[in-house]
C-alpha cells in the first residue's frame, strides 16, 4: 500500500507485533522500562541536535524516534497491567487542559476564555497550579519533584528556579558575580592545599554559581554550554587540519606553536563567520 499514509492505530499495532511472544522481534522482547532509558535520552539529544543545526529534513524524522520511545513504555505498561499508551494521552491533556484555564473555559477544549493574560500572568498561573498539585502529592517542599535522573546542568537550573520562587535568590547578575570571584578563590585555596575532596567540592560550587550567574543574564545555562562544545570542536578540528596541511602532528608541538595554531585557528573561523 505505497499511496497509504501510516497513523498512530498503525504504529500502536507495530509495537504490538514487535512485542508478540511468538513472532515478534528478539530485541524488542528482552527490553523492559530500565533498558530502554538510555535510548529514550539519546534520541531527545539527536533531536535537540537537528534542531540546534537547522537540519528540518531530519527533524520529523527525530520526532518520530522520541514518540517511538513514548509508544515503547506504553506497551510495556500494557502488559504490565500499569497503564496504556490511551491513559498517557489521556493524562497528558487532563495535564494541559488544567493547567490552562486561561485558553479552556470551564475546563471545556472548546471552552473560549474571553480577556486576555500577559506572559508575566500566565507564568504565575501555572506556577500556583503546580503547587497545588505537588500539594496534593504531599509534595509541599519547593525542590520535592525535581528529578534526582536529570543530567547536573538542568537540574542545577531547577533547583535554583524553584528556590528562587520562594524568594531565595539573588537581587542581580553583580551578586553572583562576586560570588563567583568567591568560589574561585576557594577552589584556589584547596588546589593550593592539594586536598582531593577540598578541590571537587569547591569546584563544584564554582559551576553551581556560573549556572546561577547564567540564570541572573536569562542565558540558559545548557545551551551555552552546548555553543561552547560546538565552538571548541570547530576551532580544535580547523586547528588539527592546519596542522596536518602542513605535514605535522599536534602532538608533536611545543605549547607555544600550539597555542599559535589555536589562535590561528580561531581568527580564522571568526573572519569566516563575519565573512
Amino acid at each position: 500500500m505505497p499511496d497509504q499514509r501510516y497513523g498512530l492505530d498503525d504504529l500502536l499495532r507495530i509495537m504490538a507485533r514487535l512485542r508478540d511472544p511468538e513472532t515478534g522481534c528478539p530485541w524488542d522482547l528482552k527490553q523492559d522500562f530500565r533498558s530502554i532509558v538510555p535510548s529514550t535520552i539519546e534520541e531527545c539529544y539527536e533531536l535537540a541536535q537537528a534542531i540546534e543545526h537547522g537540519d528540518y529534513d531530519h527533524v520529523a524524522e527525530e520526532l518520530g524516534d522520541v514518540l517511538f520511545q513514548v509508544v515503547f513504555y506504553g506497551q510495556l505498561g500494557r502488559e504490565a497491567g500499569l497503564f496504556d499508551f490511551p491513559l498517557v494521552v489521556h493524562t497528558l491533556a487532563e495535564k494541559l487542559v488544567r493547567r490552562h484555564p486561561h485558553v479552556f473555559a470551564d475546563g471545556d477544549i472548546e471552552g473560549v476564555v474571553r480577556g486576555d493574560l500577559d506572559e508575566q500572568q500566565v507564568k504565575a498561573q501555572w506556577e500556583a497550579i503546580k503547587a497545588e498539585e505537588r500539594a496534593a502529592r504531599d509534595q509541599s517542599h519547593a525542590l520535592a519533584d525535581v528529578p534526582t535522573a536529570l543530567p547536573a546542568l538542568p537540574r542545577a537550573q531547577k533547583l535554583q528556579k524553584r528556590a528562587a520562587r520562594v524568594g531565595f535568590d539573588w537581587d542581580g547578575p553583580a551578586g553572583v558575580l562576586a560570588k563567583v570571584d568567591e568560589e574561585l578563590a576557594e577552589l584556589r585555596e584547596a588546589v593550593a592545599a592539594g586536598e582531593s575532596a577540598a578541590i571537587a567540592g569547591e569546584l563544584g560550587d564554582l559551576l553551581f554559581t556560573c549556572v546561577n550567574l547564567a540564570r541572573q543574564l536569562k542565558v540558559d545555562g545548557e545551551t551555552a554550554l552546548r555553543g561552547a562544545n560546538a565552538r571548541f570542536e570547530a576551532r580544535f578540528t580547523a586547528m588539527e587540519n592546519a596542522v596536518q596541511a602542513d605535514g605535522q602532528r599536534l602532538e608533536d608541538l611545543d605549547a607555544a606553536a600550539r597555542e599559535a595554531r589555536w589562535v590561528a585557528a580561531k581568527a580564522s573561523l571568526a573572519s569566516t563567520k563575519d565573512g
